[in-house]
C-alpha cells in the first residue's frame, strides 16, 4: 500500500454580490490549484484562467516538486504580464495562485497572493500559507491584533500577486502527508467571508469532501458573498501502489455545479452493485429433514405458563411501542444545530434510546452559523419543533435567503 489521493473535490460560485467569477481551479491529481484574478474589463477572469492553465501537460515526475511548482507559477507570471504589456485593457491585470502537488508521501506548495492552503489532520486546522497582504503582513510585525486583522479596511490589498511584474517570489512549502489529511486550497472570498473556527466545524461534521464544498459554499454566501469563492478539497489515504489516478483538469471561472470532481463509482461498478445477485450467489433454504419430519409432535407440560404469557406480551408491547416510535421518527423533522454550530433540518424526534440509539439523522447542514440569528429569534428557530420535510426545510431556506423577519442574514 502507498498514500495517495482518496477523495478530491472543487466549486467555485460568483457569490452574492459580483456580476463575474474570476476565479479559477485545476483539478488535475496530482497538481491542485486555486487562482483568484483581479482587474478590469474582465482581465481577472483572463489572468486566472492563464494561471490555470499553465498547469496543462506539467508531468508528475522528472523534476523537483517545489522547483516545478515555482518554475509553473513563474511561466504563468510570465504570459500575464507579457499579455498585460501588449493589451491595453489588460493593463494592470493579475492573479494569486496557490498550487499543490501531491508526491510519495509529501505534499509540495506554491504559493503568490492571499489565496490559502490549509490542512486539517485529526480533526485540526492549520493554515500553511503566508498570505501576502499588507494586513497579514501588519499582523506578523506585531502592528495589528490577529482580532484587528480580521475587520482591517485594507485586508483585501495584496503585496504580491502573479503578473503586475516580470519576476514573482513564490513561497514553497513541502510537507509529510499522513492518511486521513485533508487538505483545503481557497480563495478570499471564502475566508473573508468564514473564519477559521467555522472552517474546521464544516470540515469536521461534512460525510464526504462533495458535502464540505457545499457546506462552505453556502457559508460564505450566508455570511455576505462579498466576493467570488473558490474551494478545492483532496484527502490522502492508503491507495495500491499500481493504482494511477485519472487527471482530471477544470479551468476557468465555471458554475458550482460543473466545478464538481469527485471520488465516485465508475458506471459499472454503479450497475454491478444495483444488480441482483446471480443465481450462483443466491442462498436457497435447506429443504425440510425428512426425519425430523416423521416423528410425531410431542406435547410437554410446563409450568408457569401465565407468567411466560405475561412476559412475552410485555414484550410484544415494548417491541410495538419502539416500532412505533420509530416509524414516527421516520416522518417527522425538527430545526437544530450540528456539532459544527450550523442549522441543520434532522429527520425523526429530537430523543435518544438507551445505548446511545439516536432517533433522528441528519437531513440538511445549511452552512448558517446559529449564532448568526439574534438570540430571540433563534429560540423560535431552534425550538425541535416536530415539522414536515417541507416546512423545515422552508424555514432553513428562508433563513438562508435572509427572508425570515427577524433573522438577521444578509439578503441576495
Amino acid at each position: 500500500m502507498a498514500l495517495g489521493i482518496v477523495e478530491q473535490v472543487g466549486r467555485t460560485d460568483v457569490g452574492r454580490q459580483r456580476s463575474a467569477n474570476e476565479d479559477s481551479l485545476v483539478l488535475q491529481p496530482p497538481f491542485f490549484a486555486v487562482a483568484d484574478g483581479m482587474g478590469g474589463a474582465r482581465a481577472g477572469e483572463v489572468a486566472s484562467a492563464i494561471a490555470a492553465e499553465a498547469f496543462e501537460g506539467a508531468s508528475a515526475a522528472g523534476e523537483a516538486a517545489e522547483a516545478q511548482l515555482a518554475r509553473i507559477l513563474r511561466e504563468a507570471n510570465r504570459r500575464i504580464y507579457d499579455l498585460a504589456v501588449t493589451d491595453e485593457s489588460r493593463r494592470g491585470m493579475g492573479t494569486t495562485l496557490t498550487a499543490a502537488k501531491v508526491h510519495g508521501d509529501e505534499v509540495s506548495l506554491g504559493h503568490v497572493g492571499d489565496s490559502r492552503a490549509y490542512r486539517m489532520r485529526d480533526g485540526e486546522l492549520e493554515q500553511i500559507t503566508r498570505d501576502h497582504s499588507l494586513v497579514a503582513e501588519l499582523e506578523r510585525s506585531g502592528q495589528i491584533t490577529p482580532e484587528a486583522a480580521e475587520h482591517h479596511p485594507q485586508r483585501s490589498i495584496i503585496t504580491r500577486a502573479l503578473g503586475p511584474e516580470p519576476d514573482v517570489e513564490v513561497d514553497t512549502y513541502t510537507l509529510s502527508g499522513r492518511p486521513g489529511d485533508l487538505f483545503l486550497l481557497c480563495s478570499d472570498g471564502l475566508t473573508s467571508m468564514i473564519s477559521d473556527d467555522e472552517v474546521a466545524a464544516v470540515l469536521r461534521t461534512s460525510e464526504t469532501l462533495d458535502d464540505a464544498a457545499d457546506a462552505l459554499i453556502r457559508a460564505a454566501n450566508q455570511s455576505g458573498g462579498k466576493d467570488n469563492i473558490t474551494a478545492v478539497l483532496f484527502r490522502l489515504g492508503e491507495v495500491e501502489r499500481d493504482a494511477v489516478s485519472e487527471p482530471t483538469t477544470v479551468a476557468g471561472p465555471l458554475p458550482a455545479e460543473d466545478a464538481t470532481i469527485a471520488g465516485q463509482l465508475s458506471a459499472d461498478e454503479v450497475q454491478a452493485a444495483a444488480a441482483p445477485p446471480s443465481t450462483s450467489d443466491r442462498i436457497e433454504p435447506l429443504p425440510p429433514d425428512p426425519a425430523a419430519a416423521a416423528q410425531p409432535a410431542r406435547r410437554k407440560r410446563r409450568r408457569g405458563g401465565g407468567l411466560v404469557v405475561k412476559g412475552l406480551l410485555g414484550l410484544v408491547l415494548i417491541t410495538a411501542a419502539l416500532a412505533g416510535l420509530y416509524a414516527l421518527s421516520r416522518q417527522v423533522y425538527f430545526v437544530g444545530t450540528n456539532d459544527g454550530g450550523l442549522v441543520t433540518v434532522y429527520r425523526g424526534v429530537p430523543y435518544e434510546l438507551p445505548f446511545g440509539v439516536d432517533l433522528y439523522t441528519e437531513e440538511y447542514a445549511s452552512g448558517m452559523p446559529a449564532r448568526a440569528i439574534p438570540a430571540g429569534r433563534r429560540e423560535r428557530v431552534l425550538d425541535h419543533e416536530w415539522r414536515s420535510r417541507e416546512d423545515a426545510v422552508d424555514l432553513v431556506r428562508a433563513l438562508e435567503r435572509g427572508q425570515l423577519e427577524g433573522s438577521g442574514t444578509a439578503s441576495n
